[in-house]
């Protein structure tokens, strides 16, 4: 990996005293009183959290790594265009990559009940696919924004230049990929830029993809879902989003792969998109694209894990070659 490390914003000098200082300055413009200490509960090596009681109820600020910096701009614009869904934004930095935004309740994953679960998760996927179809016809605006580009016509190429950064593959270490698995990765090329052909032909809009969507970044307040964390969406195929969801799901309610619970989720997913597809072509896209979706997951983490410092690059190391590794043995499955 050849990218740049510049060190985290938040671990530099005087930075929590400036975000402070940020949150109180907004806070007093929009006539809120802070009441006690501002904290820090949530630290990662691509953003952080703070937390703000007020007379208004907790304020919450977000700071995102310059690598996903376009989430603020994104994050922004989303609230504007279905503030039903997404976190309420009070103000904005987009230059050193802040939110100050209003609480939005607690976890989907804090509210673990199987049977509750799989009822809200069928809600969320609905209420999903509904931003996503109103969201294909903002593709233009949604780029512009920074969303990552991952059409499927550029995806190929992606593919290739990744098979190239061999240094992130980790090849024969124990997280790694095998020198055999690199080789049929390699011969997998232009099949990989076949499936995407192939997806391309089903009338199934490209839109706004999540592509971490799962417990930990939905929250439920009031009856409402808010859905958090854009810092690595894109412009993409809409199916991708399940590659990760419906793993979350099966993992949080310890489901097996073939439990009928997560077939009603897709196909709760599924249905608003029958407007562009018969459910017979809708499922074979689905199978499709949760294939081609691997490999973006891939990318994503390539994006992510390339710009880490250490020792967060070599803690998170295996998801390059373990998501190609997902995406080598699903298609091979197939022949």
């Amino acid at each position: 990996m050849t990218h740049s490390h510049t060190p985290l914003p938040w671990s530099q000098p005087g930075w929590f005293e400036a975000a402070e200082g940020w949150i109180r300055g907004e806070a007093a413009r929009l006539g809120i009183t802070l009441t006690g200490p501002i904290e820090q509960p949530h630290v990662r090596p691509w953003s952080t959290v703070l937390r703000a009681p007020t007379d208004d109820g907790l304020l919450y600020m977000k700071a995102t790594a310059p690598v996903l910096a376009h989430e603020t701009a994104l994050t922004q614009a989303l609230s504007r265009w279905r503030p039903d869904c997404m976190p309420e934004i009070l103000a904005a930095n987009l230059d050193r990559g802040w939110l100050l935004m209003r609480d939005s309740g607690v976890s989907l994953r804090s509210l673990l009940t199987t049977e509750g679960q799989i009822r809200r998760w069928r809600e969320i996927l609905m209420i999903y696919a509904e931003m996503q179809i109103e969201m294909s016809d903002r593709r233009g605006e949604l780029l512009a924004l920074g969303a990552l580009d991952r059409r499927l016509s550029v995806l190929p190429s992606k593919f290739e230049r990744l098979l190239t950064h061999v240094d992130a593959l980790c090849l024969d270490h124990e997280d790694g990929l095998s020198a055999d698995e690199y080789t049929r990765l390699k011969a997998l090329i232009p099949n990989y830029a076949q499936m995407c052909e192939q997806l391309a032909r089903y009338p199934i809009p490209e839109t706004l993809h999540h592509d971490d969507f799962h417990d930990g970044n939905i929250f439920v307040r009031d009856g409402r879902y808010t859905f958090a964390d854009w810092g690595e969406s894109c412009v993409a195929h809409p199916f991708f989003t399940l590659v990760v969801t419906l793993r979350s799901v099966a993992y949080s309610l310890d489901l097996m792969d073939d439990d009928p619970a997560l077939t009603q989720l897709r196909d709760a997913y599924l249905d608003p998109w029958r407007r562009y597809a018969s459910w017979d072509d809708l499922r074979s896209a689905f199978v499709l694209a949760s294939r081609v979706g691997m490999v973006n997951r891939a990318l994503t983490w390539y994006r992510v894990v390339s710009h880490l410092e250490e020792p967060y690059r070599s803690e998170q190391a295996d998801a390059v070659p373990g998501w190609l590794h997902e995406f080598l043995t699903a298609v091979m499955g197939d022949w």
